[in-house]
């Protein structure tokens, strides 16, 4: 059986072999060598396992068998062709070996397509039913473990829960809700004597309150496998957001925050945006001038949507948006699914999110960038800065077009999908790197093509 630690590394050898495997075949059926290719090739190897890597395609709890996943990795790995064929056609001087065929980079990386996504989800395949058993070890009391309960039924996690407690090794006891509780200690025992397959242990608080000796156990079952996480940890490692309980003034001075404690990163990402948005103008400019008789022939109206949002540090801002609503008196703040202010052409435009192209002016203007958390209407912050703690974190960085929140939720249409909305943005200000902003361009790309906008 593969382990979860075994998976990353064995399916990185395999994809090392498709790609020499692969390469080859075609070369020498293509008629371009004659001899074995090695070295040119570890420039597309690294191109395949960094777009893999973007859609966590090296992850063991990705699920490769879903849809989702297996767009996002044809789409990894079409972006690295398309990365390839650039830099060895346009940056690479003479000389290199790939050089002589196009057809071998487009025709090799088409292949590796289905066979890397083959291998995965048989390995996938072969741990997901001992991984799913495994359980999740919660250490609180019964209100904590009901909000976690919730969150992982919320968040489709597949794995039992045991609520444990603190206290002697005596029978496991009911809870106010019919859960059983079980003691801490005797769980230990059970997971120590091999007679519980534990996935991790989730503690509601830090390990200051754990009785003396149970510290080491813990050290020692991380090592066998079975890692500890306290609450908020687990959040960002296998949901990859960060719950509000534990947001506090002082949360902003933790650890992480690359972007307040290195400027560097905010000036290469305005150097970028302000590249990206000039192409993304131009090259728009035609399917934009298109999309503005279609907007205007439906109903008449005005082409563009103009409303004030908010910016970095609160700045007030005018985005401009295509029209995809009809202008209702007394309509409802938010936007509902099916709701009938949205005109025909405007449901395409949101579904393929066409109609945020003209925000790549306010990208220009400094407004926005690229990416970021959503920029919101000027009116509902009012509301959520009043009703939701630290909701003023968001403003820390830019909004964008397009965001960790926007290719995690769907869009919000209350007090309670903004609450959840807000976990993802605060988790991409304090992990922001590079490397998300990629990930989140290729998972982007994956709601436009199948129409995930709404």
């Amino acid at each position: 059986m593969i382990t979860d630690r075994k998976t990353p590394l064995i399916l990185l050898c395999l994809d090392a072999v498709a790609t020499l495997v692969v390469f080859n075949i075609i070369s020498h059926y293509r008629g371009v060598t004659e001899h074995f290719v090695l070295t040119p090739l570890l420039m597309p190897f690294v191109a395949l396992v960094f777009a893999l890597y973007l859609v966590d395609g090296y992850r063991a709890r990705t699920d490769m068998m879903s849809v989702d996943y297996t767009s996002v990795h044809a789409i990894a790995l079409v972006s690295a062709m398309l990365a390839m064929l650039l830099l060895t056609f346009v940056f690479i001087p003479e000389g290199y070996e790939l050089q002589t065929s196009r057809s071998v980079i487009a025709f090799a990386f088409l292949v590796l397509v289905p066979l890397t996504l083959s291998y995965r989800r048989m390995i996938y395949e072969q741990g997901s039913q001992v991984r799913n058993d495994r359980r999740l070890v919660f250490l609180g009391d019964s209100a904590a473990f009901d909000g976690f309960r919730e969150e992982c039924r919320q968040m489709a996690t597949p794995h039992p829960l045991i609520h444990t407690e603190l206290g002697s090794a005596r029978a496991a006891a009911t809870g106010v809700g019919g859960e059983r509780i079980w003691p801490f200690a005797q769980v230990l025992r059970e997971v120590e004597e091999e007679r519980m397959g534990i996935e991790a242990i989730v503690m509601r608080e830090s390990s200051q309150d754990l009785p003396p000796g149970t510290l080491e156990k813990l050290v020692r079952l991380y090592f066998t496998g079975v890692p500890t996480y306290t609450l908020e940890l687990f959040h960002e490692v296998y949901w990859q957001k960060i719950p509000l309980y534990r947001l506090n003034p002082t949360w902003l001075f933790q650890a992480g925050f690359s972007i307040a404690r290195e400027p560097v990163f905010e000036r290469l990402k305005r150097a970028s945006d302000i590249m990206f948005s000039i192409v993304g103008l131009l090259v728009a400019a035609p399917i934009v001038a298109l999309l503005a008789v279609a907007i205007f022939a439906e109903d008449r109206g005005p082409v563009f949507f103009r409303q004030s949002r908010v910016g970095r540090n609160g700045v007030r801002f005018k985005a401009v948006k295509l029209r995809t609503m009809r202008n209702v008196e007394g309509g409802d703040l938010y936007t509902q699914k099916g709701d009938s202010r949205i005109t025909r052409i405007g449901r395409f435009l949101r579904s393929a999110r066409l109609d945020e192209i003209p925000q790549l002016w306010n990208v220009f203007r400094g407004d926005m960038s690229l990416i970021g958390p959503r920029a919101e209407w000027d009116r509902l912050v009012e509301d959520y800065e009043r009703q939701i703690p630290c909701y003023y974190f968001r403003h820390l960085v830019k909004p964008g077009i397009t965001g960790w929140e926007q290719v995690n939720y769907t869009y919000g249409a209350n007090l309670e999908d903004t609450i959840h909305k807000l976990e993802y943005d605060l988790y991409y200000i304090r992990h922001f790197s590079f490397m998300l902003d990629a990930s989140i361009v290729l998972k982007t790309i994956h709601v436009m093509v199948f129409g995930k906008g709404r």
